[in-house]
C-alpha cells in the first residue's frame, strides 16, 4: 500500500472539486515523500539482506533472509506501483470521470492495494511460522525447510495474496473509488448481497488470523530460547543468530500490529455496521497507518543488526559509566553474542576449557 491523500482531507462527495490547490499540493507533497522514503529505505534494506544470505547461504538463517528479503521488495514494489497510481491521480485532480479508462484503472489499483496490503502480514506470518520450528525443531527445519522449499513457501504466500485480490474481479465485483478519491478498495457501502460483505471480511480476517499467528510463533520462540538459555550453562555459537532472528521479528510483529489492526477492524466494522460519514475520516486514518507499516519495515532490518546491537551496547555500557560492561565473544566463536563481564584494560576473551571447543579450535586472540 502508499499514501492516499491526508486525513485532513476528509470524506468528499464523488467529486474532488471542493478541496483547495493548496490542499492538492500538500497531498500530493506528503504522497511523494512518503513514497520516497519508503522506496529508499526498502532499497538500502534488501541491499543489507542480500549481502546477508550470502554469507548464510548454507546455514539456518538462509530461508530466514529469503522470507526477509521477500517481504522487502514486496514493500518496494508497493510503493512504487500504489505510489505512482496516486500521484497519476493528484496530477489529473482526483477527476475519475475524466479518466478513459477508469474501470480498469481502479480495479488494478484495488488489486494492488490488497495484494500489496496482505502480502506483508502473510510474509511476516510464515517468517514467524519458520523461526517457531527452527528454534523448537532445529533437526526437523534443517532437513525439511531447504532453500528450494522456502522459494516455494514465498511463491505461495504470494498466490494467496494474489487469489485475494484478484477474487472481486473473478466474481464481477469490481472495485470501488472510495470517497476522498485517492485510492480504490472493496464496496464499503450499498452492498448488493452477501458477497460485497463476504470480500472485505475475508481481506480483514486473513491478516488478523495472519497477526495471531505471529504473536503465538514469536511468543514460543522466545520463550523456548530463554529456557534454553537458562538451562544451559554453555553458549550455543547459533543462539546469538536465533536471538537477532527473534528481535526482528517481535519489532516485525509490533510495527504491523500498531499499524494494520486499526485498518482491519475499521473494514469489518464499516462492512457489518451502517455507513457513516464520520467512520470515512477514520478509515483513510487508518489507511495511513497501514502505509507506514512498508516504511517501518525495513529499517528493523537495518537497525536491529548484531553488529548495531554490539556498538549500542557498548555506548550504553559507557555512558552509564560502568566499570564492567558486557562485551560480544570475538570472531572465533563464530560471532555468538554470549555476554561476559570483563576488567578494564587489554585482556583476553575469556578462559575456554577444552571440552567447549572442537577439535579444530583456534587459539583465542586478544580483543581489540
Amino acid at each position: 500500500m502508499s499514501s492516499n491523500g491526508t486525513a485532513a482531507e476528509g470524506c468528499k462527495t464523488a467529486s474532488s472539486s471542493n478541496a483547495t490547490a493548496s490542499q492538492m499540493r500538500m497531498s500530493a507533497a506528503v504522497s511523494v515523500v512518503c513514497m520516497s522514503v519508503g522506496i529508499l529505505s526498502n532499497t538500502l534494506a534488501l541491499i543489507i539482506l542480500v549481502k546477508a544470505y550470502r554469507r548464510f547461504r548454507l546455514k539456518t538463517k538462509a530461508s530466514f533472509l529469503l522470507f526477509a528479503s521477500g517481504l522487502v521488495m514486496t514493500n518496494f514494489l508497493g510503493h512504487l506501483i500504489n505510489g505512482s497510481m496516486v500521484l497519476y491521480l493528484y496530477s489529473v485532480g482526483m477527476d475519475w470521470k475524466a479518466l478513459e479508462h477508469r474501470g480498469v484503472l481502479c480495479d488494478f489499483f484495488g488489486a494492488s492495494m490488497v495484494f500489496f496490503g496482505l502480502s506483508p502480514l502473510l510474509l511476516g506470518c510464515a517468517m514467524a511460522v519458520e523461526r517457531c520450528f527452527g528454534v523448537t525443531r532445529p533437526l526437523f527445519h534443517s532437513a525439511a525447510l531447504t532453500s528450494r522449499h522456502t522459494r516455494a513457501l514465498l511463491g505461495l504466500v504470494w498466490l494467496l495474496a494474489a487469489f485475494v485480490a484478484l477474487l472481486p474481479i473473478l466474481a464481477h465485483r469490481s472495485y470501488h473509488v472510495q470517497h476522498s478519491q485517492s485510492w480504490c478498495f472493496f464496496r464499503e457501502e450499498g452492498a448488493l448481497d452477501w458477497l460485497d460483505v463476504f470480500l472485505p471480511l475475508l481481506f480483514s480476517s486473513v491478516g488478523l488470523l495472519s497477526l495471531g499467528i505471529s504473536i503465538l510463533c514469536n511468543a514460543v520462540a522466545g520463550v523456548t530460547l530463554l529456557r534454553s538459555k537458562l538451562r544451559s550453562q554453555r553458549h550455543r555459537k547459533d543462539t546469538a543468530q536465533h536471538l537477532e532472528m527473534i528481535c526482528q521479528l517481535l519489532a516485525i510483529m509490533l510495527v504491523s500490529c500498531i499499524c494494520w489492526a486499526p485498518f482491519l477492524v475499521t473494514i469489518i466494522l464499516q462492512s457489518t455496521q451502517a455507513q457513516d460519514h464520520r467512520r470515512c475520516g477514520r478509515m483513510l486514518l487508518a489507511v495511513r497507518m497501514a502505509t507506514w507499516n512498508q516504511i517501518l519495515d525495513p529499517w528493523v532490518y537495518i537497525l536491529l543488526r548484531r553488529a548495531v546491537m554490539k556498538k549500542l551496547f557498548l555506548v550504553i555500557g559507557r555512558c552509564c559509566g560502568l566499570h564492567s560492561f558486557h562485551k560480544w565473544n570475538c570472531s572465533t566463536l563464530n560471532g555468538s553474542m554470549h555476554l561476559r563481564s570483563f576488567p578494564q584494560g587489554r585482556d583476553y576473551c575469556g578462559t575456554l576449557d577444552k571440552d567447549s571447543l572442537p577439535m579444530s579450535a583456534i587459539k583465542p586472540v586478544p580483543c581489540t
